[in-house]
């Protein structure tokens, strides 16, 4: 697998040629449903290693390199390992800097490998500090094309303490990942500052929740100073910036000893009642860029186009219409016309008023070595503005000078880009409408429940969902949203949760069962004491994980940077070649003069090819093919439930073919049920079951579980007490042993039974035989060291399961299965699934082991798992896919995750990965397409056989046409279907009663 990753940027010197593999890393995701307990995602009948602690990072200094080569060996021995999150060698340096997971691989392990590669090493550094890292998201204003993000980009990356940036042209933000103590978010502001854009802080990513608001009333500069000193004596408050101006507040806080709601009230509670506070809503948010910058660019062209419509009919038409044509040729001074002397004002704004926008770009570009669009356009403009204006002077100060000027050229030219801008950012605000979307399913308001101190409800009041509080208790009415996550603590209901799980059939929900916010109440009245608000909530959770994803960037996208970083200066040689061509062609006769238009000479015409190469060349399509793709690409994914995280997930999923599957939690229910009993003794069923559930009762192990539930069929009681069990051992991997009364109980497997001695008959042998052959689980139930029964316990597959591997088999994708489970029940489940390759008894590391065996053979790897020990295999993957029902460290660890649980899930996101490529592959066919057929037509190719010749102004309006295109091409792919295969399948949740 081959990703690249940010180390680069931290140690590596710019002569290196080295590729860096590296995953994106981004927020993890909350475990579904919550309220699920440790033990229990714990317990999943598999060899469970604990959660990884988090990453470290580790210097080694490596000795005997010589060449990439040498450091290509080390790098690839490193990746081998299970655990490694990142590893990039610097040769020139003899380093090694390594990012690992401390629970799956050991830095004596690291050591060695790279020993047992050949070379010598020693650790030399050794940061356990990486947790420290926080994640800034700014707003950038003022990019017109990639080489305006690769600036920005580059300007972050220099600053000491920035481990990472990102700047996405499509999204206008960058992500940083930073160092608090070396570096703040102020001057990571002030270094996009420095380089001419302006920075808009979104977030901070500091571990604290922010709000703002607005103070209305008799503002004073006293009042502002009591309300910031009144908040900042609240517990919990982390940091007060006011602003007199426009009379706001922004407090960070810690949600769980205060909130908004609490700062509201101190507010008016200050000077007598006099102030009051409300939400604001409008401090700093993307919406509010996003509309101001469109207004801005609608109120432009309303200008220009004001000034432009003029000169056009001035230059255009007024000249064929007798009398008018009379009255412009007017002469003013010398030759200087009326007509002229009205397009040179009416086209003077538009240059240099309206168009001041490139001029300011074009200067910011050029200051830090770059160009960009605002170049071209620049001297498109320039060239046609001033050599109009050379011409009306020349004419003004002559008696004999006839003028051909082309101020129609510049003026046109800047309204058709202004409209092509504003079309441009229109359709880019659809492209992340996905993330308002889910923002939507938030309600507006809830029902707030107020409490006495005998907890009995006094009253009730309608508040803004966002000032729920820590522990509030809300009241959900049937038919409304749940406005935060959190737990019933009275009245019964069924709630849709399918907006997060997928699941179509409501939920039952009583006391103590967990709510997610936006989830819809069906029926009954629910009280829900909120335990996760704002930022922690689930809904949040989700929306980070999706702006995450939109913004990093497609390895793909690596190819349009490197070429826009020579494209304008190539597009300015070509123009200036292309001038100078047909000038000197024209003044030494090799064309004749009748080719010459009858309004212009030969310089004129020549200036005209020029400025129409100019302005028809478009980096911007270029820039946008890949990030406007992925972004309609990730959150079609999420309105799907399924959560893709970013341009390297969806590049890594279209080439996908070959998929390893977990079988417990993934291909299977997670759940086990027991299936069969069969008894070799006389007893009673109920009395067999009264004595194995007493002794499994103590037992956390899922198996253990599924016998406890099924006995209670037999007893009469809801809540029925087993009889106590003394000396209980827990014997892992294998049963329990227990005294109940006056008998010995011994419930396991095979081999537990023999290391105690107990002879097993042959009828027992084979009744587990016929389990295993089944994919059950015998149990085997001793009573006195003697074997009374066999229990068959069965994890039942997911409902469509075959479907889906047949599926993937018609898509040319192989299926593998990887389990810790036994031959025979891995055999049998990949049997009825129709999987031909099955790896059993795996542990954790032979996952990962598998994973990266089949890379090796040239495989394009996905992994998909649900548990703790599927995060090794899910880090190694080129794609790993968890499910969403799985664990926190699972998710964490994947590149996609399934949130309904749904294995036709998996095909949807390799399918809509292959689709969103093959938009970005017709992006990049129509960018480069255009820019290759419409340049030499600019040029003048067609012009000695057809006399076609592109006008400057076309040339701008084509090229504005270009970059709307390819959004418009990307939009597309908000219709995607899955595919129709998937359609007939009936693939529903399953309910284990």
């Amino acid at each position: 697998m081959a990703r690249r990753g940010f180390l680069m940027s931290c140690f590596l010197s710019e002569g290196s040629s080295r590729d860096l593999s590296a995953r994106p890393r981004y927020p993890s995701m909350p475990r579904y449903p919550k309220g699920v307990a440790k033990e229990e995602a714990m317990g999943t009948g598999k060899d469970v290693e604990a959660p990884p602690e988090g990453r470290r990072t580790v210097t080694f200094s490596v000795y005997g390199m010589a060449c990439s080569a040498c450091a290509g060996s080390v790098e690839k021995a490193i990746k081998r390992l299970p655990g490694i999150h990142n590893a990039a060698i610097d040769v020139l340096n003899n380093r090694a800097q390594v990012i690992f997971y401390p629970n799956f691989v050991s830095e004596d392990q690291i050591r060695e490998t790279v020993e047992d590669a050949g070379f010598e090493v020693a650790l030399i550094q050794d940061d356990v500090k990486e947790l420290t890292t926080l994640t800034c998201r700014l707003h950038i204003k003022g990019m017109t094309c990639t080489s305006c993000s690769s600036t920005v980009e580059s300007a972050l990356q220099s600053i000491p303490g920035v481990q990472e940036a990102v700047v996405a042209l499509a999204t206008e933000e960058a992500e940083i990942r930073y160092n608090p103590k070396l570096v703040s978010a102020d001057q990571l502001i002030k270094g996009v500052d420095d380089t001419g854009f302006e920075a808009i802080l979104i977030t901070a990513g500091e571990g604290r929740n922010k709000i703002q608001l607005k103070i209305e009333g008799a503002c004073t500069e006293r009042s502002i100073r009591m309300v910031e000193s009144s908040l900042q004596a609240l517990p919990g408050i982390e940091e007060i910036v006011t602003d007199p101006v426009l009379h706001t507040v922004s407090v960070s806080y810690k949600p769980d000893q205060t909130g908004p709601r609490n700062f509201i009230e101190v507010i008016q509670s200050i000077d007598s009642g006099r102030l009051s506070a409300t939400i604001y809503s409008e401090g700093g948010g993307r919406e509010s860029h996003k509309r101001e910058e469109i207004r801005q660019y609608y109120h432009s062209f309303l200008w220009s186009l004001l000034f432009t419509v003029p000169v056009f009919l001035f230059s255009m038409v007024f000249m064929y219409i007798p009398g008018i044509n009379h009255m412009l040729d007017i002469k003013v001074v010398n030759m200087l016309s009326i007509g002229e002397l009205l397009r040179w004002i009416l086209s003077t704004p538009v240059q240099f008023i309206i168009g001041r926008r490139f001029y300011t770009g074009a200067y910011k570009a050029l200051r830090h070595g770059s160009a960009n669009m605002d170049v071209l356009i620049a001297l498109g403009t320039n060239a046609a503005y001033f050599y109009s204006v050379y011409s009306v002077l020349r004419a003004a100060t002559s008696r004999d000078f006839e003028s051909n000027d082309f101020f129609e050229t510049s003026s046109m030219l800047i309204s058709f880009i202004l409209l092509g801008k504003y079309l441009e950012v229109l359709a880019k605000g659809i492209t992340s409408e996905a993330i308002a979307k889910l923002m939507d399913l938030a309600p507006e308001t809830a029902v707030l429940l107020i409490h006495n101190e005998d907890g009995n409800i006094v009253s009730e009041r309608e508040i803004d969902s966002r000032l729920i509080q820590h522990n509030d208790v809300i009241k959900v009415m049937p038919g409304a949203k749940v406005a935060c996550d959190g737990f019933v603590i009275c009245g019964q209901s069924y709630v849709n949760e399918s907006m997060v799980t997928g699941e179509a059939r409501p939920v039952a929900k009583r006391k103590g069962d967990s709510v997610i916010g936006g989830t819809v109440n069906e029926n009954g009245m629910l009280h829900v004491r909120a335990t996760h608000v704002g930022s922690e909530s689930a809904l949040s959770q989700i929306v980070r994980l999706v702006e995450s994803a939109q913004m990093a960037k497609a390895p793909v996208q690596k190819y349009a940077d490197r070429i826009s970083k020579y494209f304008v200066p190539l597009v300015i040689i070509l123009s200036l070649l292309t001038w100078l061509a047909w000038f000197l062609v024209g003044k030494y006769n090799g064309y004749p003069k009748s080719w010459i238009p009858s309004s212009m000479d030969g310089f004129q015409l020549a200036l005209q090819f020029g400025i129409s190469v100019m302005v028809i060349a478009c980096p911007c399509a270029l820039g946008l093919a890949t990030p406007t793709a992925v972004m309609v690409g990730t959150g079609v994914g999420a309105s799907q439930g399924v959560l893709i995280k970013g341009g390297q997930a969806l590049e890594s999923a279209h080439k996908v073919n070959c998929i390893v599957f977990d079988k417990t939690g993934t291909l299977t229910t997670g759940k086990p049920v027991v299936i069969s009993t069969r008894l070799l003794k006389n007893m009673g069923l109920r009395d067999f079951y009264e004595y194995v559930a007493a002794a499994e009762a103590n037992s956390e192990h899922p198996l253990a579980k599924a016998i406890v539930e099924y006995a209670r069929k037999f007893t009469l009681e809801e809540k029925y007490t087993w009889p106590a069990a003394r000396d209980f051992v827990s014997i892992t991997g294998h049963g329990v042993k227990a005294i109940v009364g006056n008998k010995e109980l011994i419930v396991g497997n095979e081999s537990l039974m023999q290391d105690s001695g107990i002879e097993i008959p042959d009828q027992a042998s084979e009744l587990l035989k016929e389990a295993e052959e089944m994919a059950q689980t015998g149990i085997l139930v001793a009573m006195n060291q003697e074997i009374v029964g066999v229990i068959a316990i069965s994890d039942p597959l997911k409902p469509g399961a075959q479907d889906v591997i047949n599926i993937l088999k018609s898509m040319d994708v192989r299926s593998i299965m990887v389990t810790g489970d036994n031959w025979g029940t891995a055999k049998a489940i990949a049997k009825e699934v129709g999987i031909d390759t099955i790896v059993a008894k795996a542990k954790p590391g032979d996952k990962a082991e598998k994973v990266k065996e089949l890379q090796m053979s040239g495989l394009t790897v996905a992994m998909v798992g649900d548990g703790i020990n599927d995060s090794p295999a899910l880090v190694s993957a080129d794609v790993g896919m968890a499910i969403g029902a799985g664990t926190d460290v699972a998710i964490e660890a994947a590149d996609i995750v399934l949130m309904k649980s749904n294995l036709e899930d998996v095909i949807t996101a390799i399918d809509l990965s292959r689709k969103t490529f093959s938009r970005i592959r017709m992006n990049y066919m129509w960018a480069l397409g255009y820019n290759i057929i419409g340049i030499p037509i600019a040029a003048g190719v067609l012009f000695p056989s057809t006399r076609f010749r592109l006008p400057p102004w076309v040339a701008g309006a084509a090229m504005a046409a270009s970059s709307v295109s390819v959004v418009m091409c990307s939009l597309l792919l908000k219709n995607y279907k899955r595919p129709k295969k998937l359609e007939t399948l009936q693939i529903k949740g399953v309910m284990v009663e």
